[in-house]
């Protein structure tokens, strides 16, 4: 969207460090700030968690966070489809 770190921290209702140190890997995101940051950039929270390898460059120093996404979303996916199967299982589709 063109938005600066300050820009995105402010429409984010963030600082611009903690964008600053998400981004730089040095702090992780919480739920809330990955909720609010998607809101403001009108995309899916997992979006925001998993690289666009067309359009970004994977440098060495990320690989390794990029490794932790990739087995996250690896759980998440097997997490969901195990929910799923017990659901129709039982028939039981509440949360």
């Amino acid at each position: 969207m063109g938005y600066t770190q300050e820009k995105l921290a402010e429409k984010a209702s963030l600082s611009a460090q903690t964008l600053n140190d998400i981004e730089g890997c040095r702090r992780w995101v919480s739920a809330i700030t990955l909720t609010k940051l998607a809101k403001t950039l009108h995309v899916a929270e997992y979006q925001l968690l998993v690289p666009d390898e067309g359009n970004v460059k994977i440098t060495k120093k990320q690989r390794s966070p990029l490794k932790s996404l990739i087995t996250l979303q690896d759980n998440i996916i097997n997490t969901i489809n195990i929910q799923f199967d017990k659901a129709k299982d039982t028939g039981d589709f509440s949360l």
